[in-house]
This record gives structure tokens, C-alpha cells and sequence, in this order.
């Protein structure tokens, strides 16, 4: 059976602990009386306990989110993300913009210092001209319908974005909707996966007091992050 009294739960999230109870509800079948010894010896207290603390973590984070109409390049946050190809050759779009704005000059070669970005990756240059005293690069996949790993690579690019921006001591982040262009991933699928990111670094790394703020252009992609954004408050709570 499945004992939760010798499993560490302190530093487990959300999914393990829910794997976990899933784990103790099914053992249930095969051994009478296993969930009534877990309650008996605390381990199920210890793990709702456990749960609300992930939970009130992830409202703290999500509630360090905010989503501007506003163009990326004037953000006066510390850093400011480009939606970056992985050659970090000057692009159209939101990567166009950023590199005009910097000086194209300076941020291609500090881009071509580094050569090359994974998908799902990210690396950080220096703002040069932009308010923002960095820039980092983070690469999004192509939608190739979402069976080839696109949530996790977009996931991913989000996530090591804010590490670079936590270890060169960032206090905000200024994010575009990275693969929602030309690179086609849908809007609504596009913001979950940033909400998610986003949100479970900000849950786990409260200390490094990061505030993120999306900068987008149209009303459609402004209106449906704000109401994924508060989806994701309430699903916090």
C-alpha cells in the first residue's frame, strides 16, 4: 500500500501531490483501510496542508501578473523579452520592433557573440538604447498542431527566461505572447501555457520578487489574456 507517512511532501507542487493522493485512493482497492491509516498517522493532514500552501503560493504568483496594451519596447521594466528565432537573427514582428528600438547594430552582434538559441531555450544581451537594461532572447516553437512538444518548449522558454532575468537580478519582466505570431501557435492555448509558466515560477521562487507584465498590441490578444488571467486567479484560489 501506499504510506504517506514516510513521503516527504515539503517540496512537492500541485501535480505530485494530486499524483500522490490519486496513488493512496487506488491502493485503497487492493488494501482495505489504507486511506483511514494515513488519516490515523497524519500523513493525509500533512498533505492538505501541503496543498493549500502550493495553492496560496500560486495565487501569490499569479496576482504578480499583469497584462498592459502597450508597445514591449518602451517598458521601463528591467528586462524586456524578445520572441526570438534560434539563429537571434533581427525578425519581423515583436523581434523586429525590439531590435529597431535597441540599436540593430549593437544587439545583433551581442546576439552573434552567443550564435544560437534552442527552441525552448533562452538567452540574455544587453538593452543597448531600450529603457530595459536587458534583453532576453527566449525561443518559441512553431504550432505544428501540438503533437510535437510545443506546450513544453513554450513552457520552457518562459520559464528559463525568468531565471536569466532572476540571476541578473531583475525585478520585472516585461513579456510579448512568444509563438503567437508568425510563428502560429493558438491565442487561447498560446496564454495558458504563459499563464502557467509564469506562474509556477513566480510560486517557487517568491523570494526573487519578480513582477511579469505582458505587453500586447490588439484588443483580441489583451481581452483573452485577461480573462485567462483570471481564470487562472480563480482556479488559484
Amino acid at each position: 500500500g501506499t504510506q504517506l507517512d514516510n513521503v516527504d511532501v515539503s517540496a512537492m507542487d500541485g501535480k505530485c501531490l494530486m499524483a500522490l493522493f490519486i496513488s493512496l485512493v487506488r491502493g485503497e482497492r487492493f488494501c482495505d483501510g489504507l486511506i483511514l491509516d494515513n488519516l490515523k498517522n497524519g500523513a493525509v493532514l500533512r498533505w492538505i496542508g501541503r496543498l493549500k500552501q502550493v495553492n496560496a503560493d500560486m495565487t501569490a504568483g499569479m496576482r504578480q501578473i499583469s497584462i498592459k496594451k502597450t508597445d514591449i519596447t518602451g517598458l521601463d521594466s528591467d528586462a524586456i523579452v524578445n520572441a526570438a528565432n534560434s539563429a537571434l537573427r533581427a525578425g519581423g514582428g515583436v523581434c523586429g520592433a525590439i531590435f529597431s528600438a535597441a540599436g540593430e547594430r549593437e544587439l545583433q552582434a551581442a546576439c552573434n557573440r552567443i550564435g544560437h538559441c534552442d527552441t525552448g531555450s533562452a538567452v540574455i544581451t544587453p538593452g543597448f538604447r531600450l529603457r530595459a537594461k536587458y534583453v532576453i532572447h527566449a525561443v518559441g516553437p512553431q504550432w505544428r498542431g501540438g503533437n510535437h512538444d510545443e506546450p513544453k518548449c513554450l513552457y520552457n522558454a518562459y520559464y528559463r527566461a525568468l531565471e536569466l532575468a532572476a540571476e541578473n537580478g531583475c525585478k520585472s519582466v516585461g513579456f510579448p505572447l512568444i509563438s503567437a505570431g508568425i510563428y502560429g501557435y493558438p491565442l487561447s492555448e498560446a496564454w495558458r501555457v504563459a499563464m502557467s509558466a509564469c506562474g509556477d515560477f513566480l510560486a517557487a521562487h517568491k523570494g526573487a520578487g519578480l513582477s511579469v507584465v505582458f505587453a500586447v498590441l490588439s484588443d483580441e490578444i489583451f481581452e483573452l489574456g485577461q480573462e485567462i488571467l483570471s481564470e487562472s486567479l480563480c482556479n488559484a484560489d
